[in-house]
Parts: C-alpha cells; structure tokens; sequence
C-alpha cells in the first residue's frame, strides 16, 4: 500500500517505523532531539522548549523522513490524513 505524506509517497511494506513525536531544544546550543507526545504532556509540564511537532517515517535504519509542523493541531490534521489512506 502507498501512502503520501504532504508531497512524499511511501510504500507502507517498507516503513520500519511511523510516529509522531515533540521536538524540543535539548539545551546544548541550537541542537533538538524528539520526545514522546505522552512524556511532553504528562513529564515535561513546561520543562522544555518545544519548537515544534513532527511526523517521523524511518525505512530501515539508514533511510528517515521528517515532517515538522509549527503547531500541535497541524500536525494531528496531517495525522489525520494517514489515517484515513491507511483504512481506505
């Protein structure tokens, strides 16, 4: 099955992981890393600064996909939006 994500088509036979997750500073000059969505709203509690959310899309351990959005709800709405290709 292909899915697009934005402009991107994947081959879902090959997605090794598909997730969405936080983008936070990490505290070390401009360097960001992911957190869980779940820990940023239950641990973090203000603790961290987020710039943004992404829908992250790894194809075996050498190929990865980033689609970081400004805002929480736009990335839900692209979340969205695989959901339904996925149960089409």
């Amino acid at each position: 099955m292909i899915i697009t994500i934005e402009d991107k088509q994947f081959d879902t036979a090959k997605i090794t992981q598909l997730y969405p997750a936080a983008v936070v500073k990490t505290g070390h000059e401009e360097e960001t890393t992911q957190v869980s969505l779940e820990w940023l709203d239950v641990e973090a509690k203000g603790k961290v600064e987020v710039v943004g959310f992404g829908i992250f899309v790894n194809l075996g351990e050498d190929e990865k996909y980033s689609f970081v959005f400004d805002t929480k709800e736009e990335m839900d709405e692209a979340v969205g939006r695989i959901a339904e290709q996925l149960q089409s």
